[in-house]
């Protein structure tokens, strides 16, 4: 026995301090396991059953008479995006009578890739849909009558975290028991504190159950039930169900983390310095003479302000100067690729967007823009680009989206604005602008430039931008464009040529559709109109 209680003793003495040592390091807060695999976060099915939308089919029986000019303003199910002739075929009809042209972006891919290609945006939008839903977005209908007070907007809790639910209540005719049931599918319930003559069951569940006797001393107990989220998700919401007697009611808590600010300190100086609040941002390819030419505006203006350019050409050629930042680019990288690493590399609250062939005069005000956007909820504000003919453009345009079924939504596009920005002459709202504006550094970079597109783009920003950038215009802040006009005695230059060999995309080239078949796949649009 002897040889045999020796290695056991020996076991006894390594493992018992072992065991020691690693429920020391076990967390307190066991880890569960949580499916976060693609598929719509649901809600208890009971929920479903009572409170969402459903139209009633109690007044079905009672005529009604259809208003034409209120239903055309809804929305449809499906868009279209047909083309109206016009009556007669004159030139510039189109100019003359405002109208519409139309894109149809599946056209522009072979028809034998069609189906296939159509699968694959399904199954990618699906995801995003699963990704971006909510359940805050849901639509919850109240009933009439309830005599439940509860929060209806507003309630928010951090991810794991606990709150107090404020606001809860019971306004219910005298009866012999009063009883509260409260549920949640992403947390638990519990009380802050106990009530007497109130029985409370579930604590730390899903599902509490309140009773009492004694309506006052129920709403009392109400006012101490916690909500505890469980089940980690850095931004969704929990639909709580409130129930009694027959009644029932529902409400929203949202589970997010706070946003955390990116706040830019310009010193201490008094007024808008530009300097210290702006830099310009530029990207160029091939021509150095137009980008000196900018500078050297740039500084007759404003002699400290950082220029940041983005140069993807074939033969850089160093730029020197104080406030000038130049990065180097593969060549011919691209278009909105270098516009990335440009922005990417702005230091300032705001930054100022140029093409490399404008040029400063006397009212490219930058004041201004900085003004608009430290007084506004503004994200960008854009300026007006003058050609020598003194014919000035600012790009304003509106863009609405309609909702188009399983082959993709409707992109309209139109001239014009929403509104004038008060306390500010000449300032518009749109959601499209001219390529000459200033915004918040940390906007431009959530929306990003599309590398693919290499060649040239514009409007494709702003559409993936649409929802996220409060735009805005002023027609009074200008800026040249360099001369395109070429007399006949004058000598086109090298860098000129290659420039136009190169810049623009002929629709035979393997790139000559790439925006149609980025906006088709990308942004899941069948057909865009521009009016």
């Amino acid at each position: 026995m002897r040889p045999v209680k020796k290695p056991l003793c020996c076991l006894l003495l390594v493992s018992l301090p072992l065991g020691i040592f690693f429920l020391c390091l076990w967390p307190l807060k066991p880890y569960h396991v949580v499916d976060v695999k693609y598929g719509m976060p649901g809600i208890a099915e009971n929920l479903l059953q009572h409170g969402l939308w459903e139209p009633s089919d109690k007044y079905a029986h009672i005529p009604f008479k259809v208003k034409e000019i209120v239903t055309g303003l809804l929305p449809k199910n499906d868009c279209t995006c047909d083309k109206v002739e016009p009556v007669l075929n004159l030139p510039f009809a189109r100019h003359l009578f405002h109208q519409v042209s139309v894109h149809q972006f599946q056209q522009v891919f072979k028809e034998a890739e069609r189906e296939e290609l159509k699968k694959r945006r399904q199954q990618e939008y699906q995801h995003f849909l699963e990704r971006s839903h909510s359940p805050a977005d849901m639509m919850i209908i109240a009933k009439a009558n309830s005599p439940l007070e509860y929060p209806m907007q507003g309630l928010q809790v951090r991810p794991l975290k606990t709150i107090v639910i404020p606001g809860l209540s019971l306004q219910a005719p005298s009866r012999k028991l009063y009883q509260v049931n409260v549920t949640a599918a992403l947390g638990t319930f519990d009380v802050a504190a106990e009530v007497d003559e109130v029985m409370v069951e579930g604590a730390g569940q899903m599902h509490l159950s309140l009773s009492s006797a004694q309506v006052d001393n129920l709403n009392r107990q109400l006012q101490f039930i916690t909500y505890t989220n469980t089940i980690f998700n850095p931004n969704t919401a929990d639909t709580v169900q409130l129930e009694t007697d027959g009644h029932q009611a529902f409400f929203v808590i949202k589970i997010r983390h706070a946003t955390i600010p990116k706040l830019y300190s310009s010193g201490d100086q008094s007024g808008y310095n530009v300097s210290a609040l702006v830099t310009v941002a530029t990207k160029t390819f091939l021509r150095y003479d137009k980008l000196r030419e900018l500078i050297s505006s740039i500084r007759r203006f404003y002699p400290t302000v950082t220029i940041v350019i983005a140069d993807d050409s074939s033969n850089p050629q160093k730029i020197e100067g104080p406030f000038i930042e130049q990065y180097f680019m593969p060549y011919r990288k691209g278009w909105f690729a270098g516009r990335n690493l440009a922005v990417s590399q702005v230091q300032t609250k705001y930054l100022l967007w140029v093409d490399d062939d404008f040029i400063f005069a006397s009212d490219t005000k930058l004041e201004k823009m900085v003004e608009i956007l430290e007084k506004t909820t503004l994200d960008m504000v854009g300026g007006s680009v003058r050609e020598v003919t003194q014919y000035s453009t600012t790009f304003q345009h509106t863009m609405s989206v309609e909702q188009g079924g399983k082959d993709g939504d409707c992109l309209t596009v139109r001239k014009g604005f929403y509104h004038e920005v008060e306390g500010f002459p000449n300032c518009v709202v749109v959601d499209a602008i001219v390529n000459f504006f200033m915004a918040r550094t940390n906007k431009v970079q959530q929306v990003g430039f599309d590398p693919l597109i290499a060649r040239q783009g514009h409007l494709e920003f702003f559409i993936d931008g649409l929802g996220l950038l409060h735009v805005g215009s002023c027609s009074d802040i200008k800026v040249d464009h360099a001369s395109k006009i070429v007399m006949p005695w004058t000598r086109q230059s090298e860098s000129d040529r290659l420039y136009k060999g190169f810049r623009y995309v002929q629709p035979l080239e393997d790139d000559g559709r790439l925006q149609e078949k980025l906006l088709y796949f990308k942004n899941r649009l069948k057909c865009m109109k521009s009016k």
